[in-house]
């Protein structure tokens, strides 16, 4: 079956089908993983997003339930070069065009994905319509309908992105340990794991949480979790941790950095193409050590909207210099933009837990 993604200038990329049938837009982006395609189609922070792979062959593992960062795939379109047709792993549950199906996610291969990326670094991320049904071809007035639908994004809802995939309730998993608790924006399994891993006893509360539901959890320190979208669409979000500045120790990653540094009277902007992979060079600025990291986000904060008598940037990206981490000037608050729970991939920042833990036992005696 034919599959087609058009993006909102008209361009229309053709190739096969792979996983389910049916319309769906979303903003196209690129990831430039060459491992762990698992782990990327199910980190939620990839709601609403058609994703397009770098790497030309995708799927050579198969695909199995224990690798998923979250219950299911929340992308809303995956293109690709090449699916494997025989994945080779003693894990594989299934390969890679059943997973997308029995989860209801559109995918495309047969695209010249490098040539597209080309496109979207040097135009920028654009909206789009993946699709594949029986019997479709694209003419020129049928691309100029789906290019208006990319225009419009009727799929998207950018100020529900966080609600769709926070947890609705809470829950508390992990020993006796240090008490961590999570604001969940869409958090990925193996950012829990880590915490599990040094002995914690972690709470995970929906990102609608109060501050008082918060701190009734009784933390030693507060994780705020990666997830999907603008943060600026997340004002409740920044509220919350407006009012927790002082009380405890906080940690912000992804999505969770961009909040606390809102809640801090910074800015953020929206990047021309976003960083997406697991090979991001990032410098620390006080060691000069230079870490290979892995990133998922669209928007950056403004460094020079970042008052240093608050806080001061302490990781900086080598590709572009945006800020990738700051310190507030005299409270343990910290958030780091780039994702130290990666897996697979470097483990180079896994460091940044630990120094959390440490500080939440030391702010708690």
């Amino acid at each position: 079956m034919r599959a087609y993604l058009v993006l909102e200038d008209g361009t229309v990329y053709e190739g096969s089908a792979v996983g389910a049938t049916g319309v769906m837009s979303g903003e196209v982006v690129f990831t430039t993983c060459m491992t762990g395609y698992l782990e990327a189609l199910t980190d939620p922070t990839f709601i609403g997003q058609i994703v397009v792979m770098t790497y030309p062959l995708i799927g050579n593992c198969g695909a199995n339930e224990e690798d998923m960062e979250s219950v299911k795939p929340a992308l809303h379109g995956l293109v690709v070069k090449e699916v494997s047709k025989c994945p080779s792993n003693w894990r594989s549950q299934e390969d890679l065009h059943e997973m997308l199906g029995r989860y209801g996610v559109i995918g495309l291969e047969g695209v010249d994905t490098r040539s597209l990326t080309r496109k979207l670094r040097s135009v920028g991320t654009m909206k789009g319509v993946i699709c594949s049904l029986p019997d479709l071809a694209i003419n020129s007035s049928t691309a100029a309908e789906l290019a208006e639908m990319a225009r419009q994004c009727p799929h998207v809802d950018r100020a529900a992105l966080i609600r769709q995939v926070t947890t609705k309730k809470p829950y508390t998993i992990g020993g006796d340990g240090y008490r961590i608790t999570v604001i969940d924006y869409g958090v990925k399994r193996s950012l829990l794991r880590c915490l599990l891993d040094l002995g914690c006893r972690v709470t995970v509360m929906p990102a609608t949480a109060t501050p008082c539901e918060i701190l009734e959890s009784e933390p030693q320190g507060i994780l705020l979790s990666n997830g999907p979208g603008d943060p600026r669409d997340a004002g409740y979000a920044v509220d919350t941790v407006r009012e927790l500045i002082g009380l405890k120790p906080l940690l912000g990653i992804g999505i969770g950095h961009q909040i606390l540094c809102l809640a801090l009277g910074a800015d953020v902007q929206k990047l021309k193409y976003g960083h997406r992979g697991e090979n991001h060079p990032v410098k620390e600025l006080a060691t000069g050590r230079v870490f290979i990291t892995s990133q998922n986000h669209g928007y950056t904060v403004n460094q020079e909207t970042i008052d240093p008598g608050v806080a001061y940037v302490t990781h900086v990206s080598l590709n572009d210099g945006t800020v990738e981490g700051i310190r507030h000037c005299s409270l343990p608050i910290a958030s780091i933009q780039f994702h130290p729970q990666v897996s697979p991939g470097s483990h180079d920042t896994r460091f940044v837990f630990r120094r959390f833990v440490a500080e939440a036992a030391r702010f708690a005696s």
